[in-house]
Formats: structure tokens, sequence, C-alpha cells
């Protein structure tokens, strides 16, 4: 049987209501884009502060672009390290809080590489390292830890009590921990404890992995994540030495790229050792002119910040006056959990009708019975938008889900 026969019978195979298709649209304004030849509003994108079409995130990526040229030409270890790339990673280092940094093409290949790379047996030999992971990590994490080859032990999503059990049972003084966690959670919109996080690590001296990707631009001092230290690197406590924190610029600092905040040591061994940067041309520069804007402008967006947060609590306290369960949500992603897969595209389909795009999530992204539209909302939406949006729920669609 040839391959392409393979996956001929695989597609067929395929139910409908698993199929993905790919779709095109055209960003507009205010948090809206073109779809099918007309404007809807964007209830779907990671765009959380709207800095996708900032005008000094495009005038600042196109100086760099005439500066630098359109492409890094090489990897970074060939001849696609620019100094102004080492500028931008000591700026993001001052802003995280953290000793050093570094970036990457994207937060798949951050947690895919770099996960890999600290867990490869050459470290571990004598003294073995053994993984947990919250059971609803993003498929990146998954995707690194079987690269690695190194078995992970999951706990129950964001019970760091089960995680305590699931330690206290299973590391023995011999072996090494790490801790693989998000922060805000991105099909749940619910938020790590960290501080309780970082009592576990330091109790079990495990190494403390957590990804910032939906948190970095909106939560922690200056927006700059949960896990963000109030000072620069200068004031770098050693104690944090045993954190690596993850987080990218294609979501809320409205760019592409992804980064690792980290210690020195860390940087300089994932510069030897992790393939996903070694093997990878650099990002280009008109990339890293606009993450450079947005980390300026970040800072700067508190009134972004308590716009969104007004908005997405007016937009769970209707959904839930509805009867509909949005989980353990405390940020700008709200799920709305569906009974079925046909159910979800159905009323996704219906608000697309409506003037409102909302992502139709079915698994295997999230677990079996888990179905769920996931309204993703930014701060350049409206109190009206928003309200327009629950109109269109109780109309439309509540019948579908609470009858």
């Amino acid at each position: 049987m040839s391959v392409q026969h393979s996956i001929h019978e695989w597609l067929n195979s395929l139910p409908e209501d698993q199929l993905r298709h790919l779709r095109n649209v055209t960003p507009l304004a205010a948090g809206r884009i073109e779809l099918e030849g007309r404007a809807v509003i964007d209830f779907a994108s990671n765009d959380y502060l709207g800095l996708a079409h900032h005008p000094e995130l495009i005038a600042r990526a196109t100086h760099w672009m005439q500066d630098l040229g359109a492409g890094a030409r090489a990897s970074r270890l060939i001849s696609g390290n620019f100094g102004a790339l080492t500028a931008l990673e000591q700026k993001l280092a001052r802003a995280k809080g953290s000793e050093s940094a570094l970036i990457f093409g994207s937060g798949f290949q951050v947690n895919s590489a770099v996960l890999a790379a600290l867990l490869q047996r050459h470290l571990h030999q004598s003294s073995p390292i053994r993984v947990f992971t919250d059971r609803l990590c993003h498929a990146s994490f998954h995707f690194g830890l079987a690269s690695s080859g190194v078995k992970q032990s999951r706990y129950r999503h964001n019970d760091l009590k089960h995680l305590e059990e699931l330690l206290e049972t299973g590391v023995s003084q011999s072996e090494s921990a790490l801790i693989a966690t998000e922060s805000v959670f991105s099909m749940e919109g619910d938020q790590l404890n960290v501080e309780q996080a970082r009592e576990l690590a330091k109790k079990y001296d495990a190494l403390l992995y957590v990804d910032e990707a939906h948190a970095t631009g909106l939560f922690g001092p200056w927006g700059m994540g949960l896990m963000a230290a109030s000072g620069g690197s200068k004031d770098y406590p050693a104690s944090r030495s045993s954190e690596v924190v993850i987080g990218t610029f294609g979501k809320a600092l409205g760019s592409y790229g992804a980064y690792v905040a980290c210690s020195d040591e860390i940087r300089n061994y994932l510069i030897n050792r992790c393939a996903g940067l070694i093997y990878s041309t650099g990002l280009p520069p008109s990339v890293l002119g606009a993450i450079d804007a947005a980390l300026d402008l970040v800072p700067e967006m508190e009134d972004e910040r308590v716009h969104l947060r007004q908005l997405s609590e007016r937009l769970r306290v209707g959904l839930q006056a509805m009867g509909l369960n949005t989980l353990q949500s405390d940020s700008q992603i709200i799920p709305i959990l569906l009974p079925e897969n046909s159910t979800v595209l159905e009323v996704a389909k219906d608000l697309l009708y409506s003037g409102y795009l909302v992502g139709a999530i079915r698994p295997p992204t999230v677990p079996p019975g888990s179905a769920r539209l996931r309204v993703s909302l930014s701060a350049a939406h409206t109190f009206d938008q928003v309200d327009h949006f629950l109109q269109a729920m109780q109309r439309n669609i509540s019948s579908k889900v609470t009858g």
C-alpha cells in the first residue's frame, strides 16, 4: 500500500466534525476581520492588546528591515546573529526580570526543542530525571517530552495538591525533577498559582518550566507575565536560576516569535545543545523590529489591560447567567463548554452568520467530551461588541445548548 493511498484512506475515515479546513481572512482594524466577503468581529484571535496593526510595530519592522535586510541569511551560530538581536534579548531579560533571554522562531519550536534539550540523557546519567506536567498543557509540551524519551507523570489540571502527592511519592533522593506547566492555560483560560508552584519546585529541588504564551503582555509587573520579577536582571535572585520561563511575541505582543527567559548558564547550554536554535535560520529583522517596538509599548498599556479584564468579566457573567459553562476561566480566554462536536460546529456557524468568529475547538485539541467554543477577547473590542455577542448567543443558539 502506498503512502498516498494510506493518506487517502485516513482522510476518508475522519468524521466530518473532526476534519479541519483553512479559511482565508483579511485583518481589519478594531478587532475585526473580513471573512467570506464580509466584516465580522474576531473573537478567535490571540491579538489580545490589538498590537498587530499598531503603527509603531509596523514602522519599526520597516526600519529594521531597511537597516538589516529582509532575512537573517543563516542560523544564529553561523552568521545570522545580529548585534541588534543580542541587545533585544538583553532588553527582554530586563523586562522579564531574568538574568538572560534567548529568542526563537515560535512557541511550538520553543517547547518542542527546549524541553528536549533540557531532558537529554547525557545530562541525567548520574541523576535520572522525572517530569511532572499538567495534563492539559499545550500539545507542544508533549511533543518535546516525547522526543526526549523521558516518561512524564501528568497531574490533574491545575491541581497543585495532586502535583505535590506525585512529587512526594515519585522522586527519590537519587533523582531530579522538572515541573512543566502553563501560567494562563490556552484552552481553559484559568491561571496557575505561581507562588505555590514555586514553593513546590523549591521544596522538591525541581526545575520549574512555565509557558507564559497567554500571560505575556497582560499579567504581572508591567504586563510582563505572571512569572516576571519586579526588578531587572541586575537584581536576578539566585533562587530563580532553577526556573525556565517561555513565552511568545505572536499573541499579545502582536508580532511573531518566542522567547526563553532563564539564567545565563541555561542560555549558554541551550546555545550549545538546543537543536531548534542551532539548526534554524534566525528570525528576520522585520519581526525583530516589531518585537522591539512591542516591548516598549506594553509596559505603558495598563489602561488596555484593565479594559480587557472588564470585557472578559462582562462576557463571563453574561454567559453564566444563561446557564453556560465557562469552566474556571479568569482571563481573556473564555471557553464555552458544549456537549458534542457537532453542536460546537453548529453554534460556531450560527455565530458567524450573526457576525462573530469564535474558535470551534474539538478533540484531539481538547480531551474527548470537552468540545467547546473558545472566545478570546482583545483590548481592541468594545463593551457594545460583547453585549451584542451575548444577545446573539441568547437569540440564536442558547436553545441548542441548554435545551
